[in-house]
Parts: C-alpha cells; structure tokens; sequence
C-alpha cells in the first residue's frame, strides 16, 4: 500500500490539519498531515522493510500490505464480501471502489471541466488532457510506461522456458507461458465456470458480470472495459493507423488486423475444425464455424429470449425490439437498422457490383451472393439434413427443409383466416390482403401502396434510376424481374423477339 500524501477527498482528516501541515520530509521536502504517514514515507528513503512473508520472503514497508500480500498470493482470502453481488474482495478498499458499480458514485471531480471519476488516479490521469502533460516519455518512440516499453527496443529478453527455450522480457510472462505447458488455469471465475491463466484476464472477465467499464475516453465520454480497447478507440479520433503491411502497405489501426490481413498474402489458415477438414484464417471464423456441428447458441436475447450464434447477430437482432433505424438514405429517404443494411442498399443507388463470378461473368453487389451463385457452377450442395441426407445450396432452404421432419408449427396465426406463418413479417404482409391498407405513401405523387418493396420499385419511375443491370449486354432494368426475364434472350435465342417487345414497353 502506497504511503499517505494530501487528500482533500479524506474525510477523517480537517481542514485545520490541511492548513498546518507540519510534518515535512528532511530528504526530499515532501510534507504529510499526520506523524504515522511521514513515518513510512521514511523508509522509502531507508529502504527499510520490516514486515516478512513468512512463506515467500517477500518483505514490506507496512503491515497492511504484507496481510493484502499474503491474501492475494498464498491464502486467496476474500474476507470483504459485496451485499449486492457474489463478487469478493482482498481488502475493504478493492470493495468500497466495487460499490460505486452499483451505486454509479464518481465521488472525483474535475474543477476545469464537468466530469467525475470512480477513482482518484483516474482523475490524476484525466488532468493531463488539459495541461498535455507526458511525464515518461520513451526517446525511441514516445510511447509511456517506459520500464515494461523499453525492452521492445533493446530486445533483451533475460528469462527462458526450460520447457520449450522461448524468451521473455519479463518474469510475469514466462510465468504465465509456463501455464500453456501445465495446462493450468488458476484464476477461477466465481460467478461461472470459466477459468484462466492470467489474473488480468478474469479481472477483465469480471466486468461481463458486472458491466463494469472502468476506462472511459475523455474526447466522446465512451466507456471500455479493457484499456486495450480504449487504446484502439483514440485511434478513430486521430485517425492513426501505425501498423503497416509490408507487402502491399496497408496499414491498421491494431495489430491483430496487421497479422489477420498478412494471412491473404501467405495463405496461412490456422485455426483448423477437427470435426471436418475445414481451416479457417481467423480465430472468430472458425469458433462461429465449430457452432454449426455443436448447435451452440451462446448469446441470447433479454427481450424474447431467442439464441444467437454469433454476437454481432444477437446485437442486430436488438434492433428489432426497439425500432430504432439510425441510418438514413440521403438520396431516396429510406432508414435502416444496421450499418451493413444501409451499405447494402445504397450500392442499388451507386450500381456498384465489386463481385463478378469467373465463369458466366455475372456481377454481384454481396460477396455472399456472389458464393451462393459459384454453387450453380460447381453443382455443390454443402448443407446437408442430418434426418435425411438431402443437401442444399443455400442455408435458408435447409432451414425451411427441416421443418418438414420436426413438424413444426408456424407461430404467427392470422386473425382473418386460418393461415400460418413461421415468421412475423410474413404475416404482418399477409395481413395487408384482408385490410387493404396501403401504409406507404409516395412523397413525390402521392400515390399509395401496399407493401414497402413496390415503393421502393414505385421510386425509379421518378428518379430514372435502373439499378438491375444485364452483365452480358449492360442493359439495364427498373426491376430484378424484368433483368432476370430478360437473361433468358441470351440463355434462350428462340424467345428473343416476344421478350423484346415486352420489355421494350416495361421500360418506357
């Protein structure tokens, strides 16, 4: 435990106590409120230790410090217990910071701007933003925390596994090297089953438990839970990218994207599924492909209760509840969900399609698209139905096949009539045949319709626009149906003159 300076946060200490202030370090000048605290500050300078670990023979300033020791590293006591969560404590001080989780306390303010802090080296730190002070900087680089930083330069690296002959800069990474040979993981979360090999990580896992988010930016007030995280996020304020690919010169703003991206260029794929003989580049890849032979859908949703493979999908689905459409379409008004969704709409508007298939010269705005057209090429079929080996080019249509073995029930029943649908947008769309109701209105003409895609067809008689375009004669369409009718000149030479006429007065 660090020695006792000034705190105006102290609340057992007076303000004519602070104003005396009279006892001062003869070594250093440094002054303290109270005897006791200048009587440890003075072993700092004597080097004095007094308190011994009885089972390592680490030595301390204090006695407190030697009990927080023995606590952490020998006993693993956690005597400090929160009475609003399961979570444990070392000592009293790690739980009165806990509680300010639940109560949201910043009891640290900063008198030259409106923010507050949980804790007061948050504060310290924050103070810097405003005065651009940088006490430890590295010569080399400029980068702080110079003691850990400066072997990266240097490349010394002193301490050696005895197992495999790997080196490390420092004691606590061969330490926890040695872990991936025991297959040790000491650090058990207590709220769930999972463990690990570092205290950082499940310091950092913890936070899932208690949304704790600790680091927070002070240019957006964004909250992180890891610091790593926070790192990477001043980069989309900077705009710094300081990784560099060497052989195409892209950079990145994290290093792990340097070393995913340099796997296009060797072709490695690490990560291997002992399942099939599929491997995969990226770790994420491959954990969301292991999901498709395991079932596991690990992230549910709080609402409805519904299960995702993938995070990104469940954040999506989150959507879905609250409405909420942030991304707007400059040029014909429409909103969307998703980011990706709105990328993908806008390319209708630019006619850009980056995806060409390599055989029949068909172009595609989606990579996915794209791949899902190869397999009318190839003939593969690689979703296969467990119940009946039937295989099928796409996804949706194992899906739907299933169905057929488990009889499942559509949910969604329609009040008019004896229909049922197995989703809700089908029979919100159903509906429409018994109301009438035309709810989407043109903005230009008025004129009224039904369902949301017919707008959105409706739309291109005014703006001119032919967003379907032909990759065989770069004719272009209104409308997917009329492209898809007019291929079949090209497929079928025989049909050329009937579909051009008809055509010809779609177009007009």
């Amino acid at each position: 435990m660090s020695t006792k300076a000034i705190s105006s946060t102290d609340n057992s200490i007076t303000n004519s106590e602070i104003k005396k202030k009279p006892f001062e370090c003869d070594v250093c000048g440094k002054i303290f409120i109270r005897k006791p605290y200048l009587t440890l500050h003075y072993r700092t300078h004597t080097g004095e230790k007094n308190y011994v670990c009885e089972v390592c023979g680490k030595a301390f300033y204090q006695k407190s410090t030697l009990t927080h020791h023995c606590r952490r590293a020998h006993t693993n006591e956690k005597p400090f217990a929160c009475d609003m969560c399961p979570k444990e404590f070392w000592d009293q001080s790690e739980l009165k910071m806990h509680y300010r989780i639940h109560t949201n306390e910043r009891p640290f303010p900063c008198d030259l701007c409106d923010k507050k802090f949980y804790r007061k080296s948050h504060l310290i730190g924050h103070y810097r933003t405003h005065s651009q002070e940088k006490r430890f900087i590295c010569e080399v680089c400029g980068r702080k925390n110079l003691t850990k930083h400066y072997s990266i330069h240097n490349n010394n690296k002193p301490h050696t596994c005895d197992t495999c002959g790997k080196a490390f800069s420092q004691t606590s990474y061969l330490r926890e090297h040695y872990l991936t040979h025991t297959n040790e993981r000491p650090f058990a979360c207590n709220m769930c089953d999972k463990a690990y090999t570092c205290k950082a990580y499940l310091t950092e896992h913890y936070r899932t438990h208690t949304n704790e988010k600790p680091f927070q930016c002070d240019l957006c007030e964004k909250s992180f839970s890891r610091k790593s995280n926070l790192n990477v996020h001043y980069r989309t304020h900077t705009g710094e990218k300081p990784y560099q690919c060497s052989v195409c010169l892209k950079s990145f703003s994290q290093p792990s994207q340097l070393i995913c991206h340099n796997r296009l260029h060797t072709n490695e794929k690490p990560y291997h599924c002992d399942l099939c003989d599929k491997s995969f580049s990226r770790r994420y890849e491959f954990n969301r492909h292991y999901r498709t032979h395991t079932n596991e859908r690990p992230y549910s949703c709080e609402v409805c209760g519904k299960a995702f493979a993938v995070k990104f999908t469940l954040s999506r689905h989150y959507l879905t509840h609250t409405n909420e459409k942030n991304y707007l379409c400059e040029v014909c008004g429409q909103t969307f969900a998703a980011k990706n969704y709105f990328q993908r709409h806008y390319r209708i508007h630019t006619n850009k399609r980056r995806y060409m298939c390599g055989v029949c010269g068909k172009s595609y705005s989606e990579k996915s698209t794209l791949k899902n057209h190869h397999r009318v090429h190839t003939d593969e079929k690689p979703f296969a139905c467990d119940v009946c080996n039937e295989s099928f080019a796409i996804k949706q249509s194992l899906v739907v096949h299933y169905r057929t073995h488990t009889n499942e029930k559509s949910q969604f029943k329609c009040d008019f009539c004896e229909k049922s649908f197995f989703y809700r947008s089908e029979l919100k769309n159903h509906y429409v045949v018994h109301t009438k109701e035309k709810s989407y209105v043109c903005d230009i003409c008025g004129k009224k319709f039904a369902y949301k895609k017919v707008l959105k067809t409706h739309y291109y008689s005014h703006t001119g626009l032919r967003p379907y375009v032909c990759s065989l004669c770069g004719k272009a369409f209104s409308q997917k149906c009329h492209l898809n009718r007019h291929f079949t000149i090209h497929t079928n030479p025989n049909k050329r003159d009937t579909l051009g006429v008809t055509l010809s007065q779609e177009n007009t």
